[in-house]
């Protein structure tokens, strides 16, 4: 190995609700640094989320957090000239990345207007079980499951 790895950064928690995954969204969100910006449509969403659900829009966001994140994924490896998809777990950092890429996918697809809306609507929908990116996360756990034959081919 010629350089070092990178050195993991670590991040400090948002300041209204003192929460690092908080902070880690607000971050996936952000276009062209414009970090203040994002952490106002967040917090404009999870309002939303508290007037239409009826509790804390910070346990909605986790509980859509927690049902949106993938347990295992296919990842492709190349054996003796074939490519096979082999289903994999998938580690935990890379969960909440999957997860909050997917809300920010699905959420510009949908047809509210303005993005807190459409933020707030596809996060009271992944709390419920139900949107896009439940979907998402059902069809990747299909694929692994369809590819199992393949698992000994794990690394």
């Amino acid at each position: 190995m010629r350089k070092k790895r990178a050195e993991k950064r670590y991040i400090k928690p948002d300041p209204k609700f003192n929460d690092l995954t908080v902070e880690k969204f607000v971050n996936a969100l952000m276009l062209d640094g414009r970090k203040t910006t994002a952490r106002q449509i967040v917090y404009k969403a999870f309002e939303i989320m508290e007037n239409k659900a009826n509790r804390p829009g910070l346990d909605v966001f986790k509980k859509a957090l927690s049902n949106i994140q993938p347990l295992i994924e296919v990842r492709s490896r190349r054996v003796g000239g074939a490519t096979y998809q082999v289903p994999m777990e998938v580690r935990p950092e890379r969960r909440y990345a999957l997860a909050f890429r997917w809300i920010r996918e699905y959420s510009r697809k949908r047809g509210e207007k303005g993005f807190s809306a459409k933020l707030a609507a596809e996060l009271l929908a992944a709390s419920n079980n139900e949107g896009n990116a439940i979907k998402k996360r059902e069809d990747t756990h299909k694929m692994a499951e369809a590819n199992k034959a393949f698992a000994h081919f794990r690394w």
